[in-house]
């Protein structure tokens, strides 16, 4: 049986959540997924390795959401057949870091008020983290926290957005309901 391996590289100061307390969450990853993860703490490298590609997609995406900011239990959500995982780069919205501050200020709000709503009104789950914003949920549900985010970070006021996303809510509840 062939072995695959993926490294990647993570942001040193998300190493200890990738590890968790005693090893336990690189440990239950290993066990979800039945790969191998070995993580080099000093340059934030980790090399994942395992038989089956498709569970090191899955354990690959977890450790890539976990380096973006997000718990790893709802980065566990990635091994569901219908999550994914979106990261919008905030170096396409701004080029300055007064610039990043205020983008990234205009998806968070204030007290994580905006991010909070984003979050309510997709069923999704937003990290904004450096210079990244990241999704969680399934994939029409992400498809929508990400054009809302897009749509903040090219300046559309927050109340049109919110807007925008009830009305999609009530079509998606809709379509639920009636299968179309």
């Amino acid at each position: 049986m062939d072995e695959y391996i993926h490294e990647i590289k993570i942001p040193k100061a998300r190493i200890a959540v990738l590890i968790g307390t005693k090893g336990e969450t690189k440990n239950e990853l290993e066990e979800y997924t039945r790969t191998s993860i070995d993580v080099d703490s000093k340059e934030g490298e980790v090399k994942i390795s395992g038989t089956d590609p498709i569970k090191l997609y899955a354990v690959k995406e977890m450790i890539l959401a976990i380096s973006r900011g997000f718990n790893p239990d709802i980065a566990k959500l990635l091994l569901k057949a219908d999550y994914v995982i979106e990261i919008v780069s905030l170096a396409e919205f701004s080029d300055k870091k007064n610039q990043l501050d205020r983008v990234r200020g205009r998806v968070i709000g204030k007290k994580g008020k905006s991010r909070a709503t984003i979050e309510n009104l997709t069923d999704t789950y937003v990290s904004v983290y450096g210079k990244t914003i990241s999704i969680i949920g399934e994939s029409h549900k992400v498809t929508l926290a990400r054009k809302a985010v897009e749509n903040l970070l090219k300046g559309s006021t927050h109340s049109a957005v919110y807007k925008w996303l009830e009305k999609n809510r009530q079509k998606m509840k809709q379509e639920e309901i009636t299968g179309f």
